[in-house]
């Protein structure tokens, strides 16, 4: 099992921007450091508890400061970008990364984005144009030049009188980075695009039940293309928070910003979208819902022996998947915590996954 790390990225609202970015991106840097395999970086427009809507000047900024962990938006929300436009950013980040980069995408599942962007957030028209530009892509990455009228983007031949005047970028990685695409809800119907397309999955994890649906969603896309889906390609999204003992973990959770960012933001989120019942278990009731509630029934929090079984058990419930991706949230206020929280993760919970 790999490690990788999750940056919405969060901030608390009343931090200011600049400091925040620095923030993500110094700790991007310890995650490369204690040798994390990747790093995924979010993108939303209207969530002032996420504020970055441009992961791709995260990354740029990150690559050289960094120099093994590969860089990742996660994701880029297709109904946003032109995908010509998007194409050519991508190939150019690919390049600057020599390799260190794969791309993320997402149909978007902020209603205030989409409102935003005069998107009905019932219609699903956020999923048809997503699968629309992202075939405009590969058809750019491949060298194509041609004419296309869609229901979304337009896109024509970059004709001129000038034979040097073409279309000539294309990504660094043949044919193309590698493509994750994130799903969120149960049975997600994103997920079924993964497996069809031969796509990483990413699955954000509110709990084991929840989870393995993902993969259920994996295999019926898988299907529909005579493809089989391999389970080492499977990311799984989760919150971690380790402490020399279970009731110092527990503490700081409570007390910190994973507890925070809960209470004031994603619980709230989650239950006012009508997620509740995806976040507990089977026959538990979703007035039971709490920080204490996810600390025992969902999050990978307690001492390194406490967490490995937690690990173990979230695979055994899963079926089993190749890379697991920690949420990092800004805990500025407790870095001495958080460093300690990374520093047994890696030495003395992963060892014991490194097969």
């Amino acid at each position: 099992m790999k490690l990788g790390g999750f940056l919405m990225p969060s901030h608390p609202p009343e931090r200011a921007i600049g400091p925040a970015i620095e923030w993500d991106l110094a700790q991007i840097e310890q995650l490369d450091r204690l040798g994390f395999d990747e790093v995924w970086i979010g993108e939303h427009f209207s969530a002032p508890w996420e504020p970055v809507p441009a992961p791709d000047l995260l990354i740029a900024q990150a690559i050289p400061r960094t120099s093994q962990i590969k860089l990742c938006p996660g994701a880029h929300l297709l109904p946003y970008h032109h995908p010509v436009e998007l194409a050519h950013r991508v190939a150019q980040l690919d390049h600057m990364a020599r390799g260190r980069y794969m791309l993320g995408i997402g149909i978007s599942g902020l209603p205030s984005d989409l409102n935003l962007y005069a998107i009905d957030p019932a219609s699903g028209e956020n999923r048809r144009m997503t699968i629309e530009s992202l075939d405009i892509m590969l058809r750019l990455w491949r060298g194509e030049a041609f004419d296309f009228r869609g229901k979304y983007w337009n896109v024509g031949k970059p004709a001129s009188s000038f034979d040097f005047l073409k279309l000539h970028l294309r990504p660094y990685q043949n044919p193309h980075p590698p493509i994750g695409i994130a799903g969120l809800s149960a049975g997600s119907e994103t997920l079924k695009i993964a497996g069809e397309r031969a796509f990483m999955p990413l699955s954000l994890s509110l709990n084991d039940d929840h989870t393995a649906s993902h993969w259920k969603s994996v295999e019926e896309g898988a299907r529909r293309s005579g493809r089989t889906p391999s389970r080492k390609d499977w990311r799984i999204v989760r919150d971690i928070y380790i402490a020399p003992t279970d009731a110092e973990a527990k503490r700081r959770v409570r007390e910190g910003m994973l507890g925070r960012v809960w209470r004031d933001y994603l619980l709230p989120f989650f239950t006012g979208s009508g997620m509740g019942p995806n976040l507990v278990r089977p026959g538990d009731p979703e007035s039971a819902l709490s920080v204490d509630y996810f600390i025992e029934n969902a999050w990978l929090v307690g001492s390194p022996d406490t967490v490995v079984r937690k690990i173990q058990r979230l695979q055994q419930a899963t079926g089993g998947f190749g890379t697991l991706l920690m949420m990092v949230y800004d805990y500025s206020n407790e870095s001495a915590h958080l460093d300690e929280s990374l520093r047994l993760l890696t030495k003395e919970v992963m060892p014991h996954f490194a097969d």
